[in-house]
């Protein structure tokens, strides 16, 4: 539809090269001041560009990236707690980050980059290895990563939304998460170095997002070792996690006026489940 049209340049590999490779090739073509990087799954609302481009007035901005909702929400139950989790991502987790200025993963579906900063880090980023071979994961969170430690803000903007398609099953679902999770805790080895140079909120925030999962499997394991072992139900170790699950959803439910994210807390039965 596109071919045919002067504003638009398209570059076909002669094969699939990877996400990394496909973005290193198109900035390097490229001549504007600012990148815009969508997945192949997502779809943008027609002010993107805009709401994207005005948070990236000011130079010391890198990188901004878009609210993320999913496109095929109505699909399955799985869908809808998707999409919940992809709010709570956002407009908790990322917006508190951009309140330091230092969103730690701009989300590929939607993500707008400095085209000059991106230029002084592409080699660092296309030679990444990872026990000793190319990098074929973590992408977004590893650029992330370079232009905070090159000395840029990255910013989170909620007005900015992006509709992506998310897993519809548990094995894409799982899939989907084991990739997240180890590049969260190999590229948050990386970040450490930046820490002590950001506020203090965002190593409370480091430190809770990869000891947070460790602590809930060592609870599930004590809790199942007490039951095996000793034949008692170990209530305090459940409704501990309860407790949590329920707070943590109030807050999302009050903060985002919609009931149905009093239903996130099945998501605590899925993570504790996988």
């Amino acid at each position: 539809a596109y071919a045919c049209d002067p504003r638009f340049r398209f570059i076909l590999m002669p094969k699939n090269v990877g996400k990394r490779k496909a973005q290193i090739v198109a900035i390097r073509e490229s001549s504007g001041d600012l990148v815009l990087n969508v997945d192949s799954d997502t779809t943008i609302a027609p002010d993107v560009v805009t709401k994207l481009a005005l948070k990236m007035y000011s130079p010391a901005v890198g990188a901004a990236m878009g609210q993320l909702t999913a496109s095929n929400r109505s699909d399955t139950w799985l869908t809808r707690l998707i999409d919940m989790e992809y709010w709570l991502a956002c407009n908790e987790e990322r917006a508190a980050q951009a309140r330091f200025g230092a969103v730690m993963c701009c989300c590929g579906p939607c993500a707008m980059y400095r085209r000059s900063a991106l230029l002084l880090l592409l080699d660092k980023y296309e030679t990444q290895l990872f026990r000793g071979r190319p990098s074929d994961f973590g992408e977004d969170r590893h650029l992330t990563i370079l232009m905070l430690n090159a000395g840029f803000r990255t910013e989170y903007v909620p007005e900015a939304i992006a509709a992506t398609v998310v897993p519809n099953s548990m094995g894409a679902y799982l899939r989907q998460q084991l990739r997240w999770a180890r590049s969260t805790f190999r590229d948050t080895l990386l970040a450490l170095r930046l820490l002590p140079g950001l506020d203090r909120y965002l190593t409370l925030d480091v430190i809770g997002q990869n000891l947070g999962p460790l602590l809930l499997a060592l609870s599930v394991l004590t809790g199942l070792a007490q039951l095996a072992l000793t034949a008692t139900v170990p209530w305090s170790t459940i409704l501990m996690i309860a407790s949590m699950t329920m707070v943590r959803c109030g807050v999302a439910a009050f903060r985002a006026r919609e009931l149905r994210f009093l239903g996130f807390s099945l998501h605590t039965l899925l993570n504790v489940a996988l």
